[in-house]
């Protein structure tokens, strides 16, 4: 498994993402991928599943030092204050004593992002979470709380696949040493799996498309991905991306697919993205 190192979180660079997983099937879900190898699962406060995903990793015979867990604060609670107490909420629900990455889910149209920040801040000097770090940020967003912030921060995480160029936020990461993480890494399949520059290369490495895709983002620098899948076959498909490499001609041409920009989370309360 590939660790990212980013300002001093050691990050999985492949996690397991739960969002609209819920109850029995979340939290077996969670042991079966704890129990496959993976070793970073991520929810929110948002997901309402941060209950199954305790019981799942609790379930599970890997001890909790070894597990990177990261949970995020839904933006009407990041205010100084309510922040801490989201973050409280979490670790009672996932029956945990500490995150290892507490995140700012989306920026907020009406708490400025130095006091979210500061908030932030306040959860890691008080031993809540381990390391911090924001979701959903633009480029601008990125310097703005990077300057804000005492602690260093260690992930944006944003939506990111080959239909959407990310390379200015790979950059704008990388310069100030956070890891990108990226959030519907698969672009959900379909129409992405039979591209050329996917298809060929997924028949020349003999492994699936999705393999492929996933490849090419832990490729990159600092780079990470949280696919989510309800299928049990595919927690050790979607892992099982460790023992080859895409060539730099097949590197290019799947990111040339980025030109595309078609961006699947796009809300009315987004930031006015780069």
């Amino acid at each position: 498994m590939k660790i990212l190192d980013a300002n001093g979180a050691n990050i999985p660079a492949l996690g397991f993402g739960t969002w609209t997983l819920k109850g029995n099937e979340c939290a077996g879900l969670v042991q079966h991928a704890l129990s496959a190898g993976y070793r970073h699962i991520d929810t929110a406060a948002m997901y309402d599943n941060e209950i199954d995903v305790g019981t799942g990793i609790n379930s599970s015979a890997i001890p909790r030092s070894e597990i990177f867990l990261t949970s995020k604060v839904w933006p009407t609670d990041i205010a100084d204050g309510d922040l801490q107490r989201s973050v409280e909420a979490s670790l009672k629900r996932l029956d945990t004593p500490y995150l290892d990455l507490a995140l700012i889910h989306w920026p907020s149209n009406s708490v400025s992002i130095r006091e979210a920040i500061g908030a932030l801040n306040d959860v890691k000097s008080r031993g809540l979470a381990k390391h911090i770090g924001v979701s959903n940020f633009t480029n601008a967003m990125i310097v703005e709380a990077v300057a804000a912030s005492k602690h260093p921060l260690s992930c944006n995480q944003v939506e990111n696949h080959p239909y959407l160029d990310q390379s200015v936020m790979r950059k704008t990461c990388a310069r100030y040493g956070l890891a990108l993480i990226a959030y519907c890494p698969l672009s959900r399949g379909g129409k992405l799996f039979e591209e050329p520059a996917i298809f060929n290369a997924a028949k020349n490495h003999g492994k699936t498309p999705a393999q492929i895709v996933l490849r090419w983002h832990v490729q990159f620098e600092n780079a990470g991905a949280i696919p989510k899948t309800a299928t049990l076959s595919r927690l050790g498909e979607n892992l099982d991306i460790f023992d080859f490499e895409l060539s730099e001609g097949e590197i290019s041409a799947i990111s040339s697919l980025t030109g595309a920009n078609r961006r699947i989370c796009d809300f009315d309360f987004s930031p006015d993205w780069d």
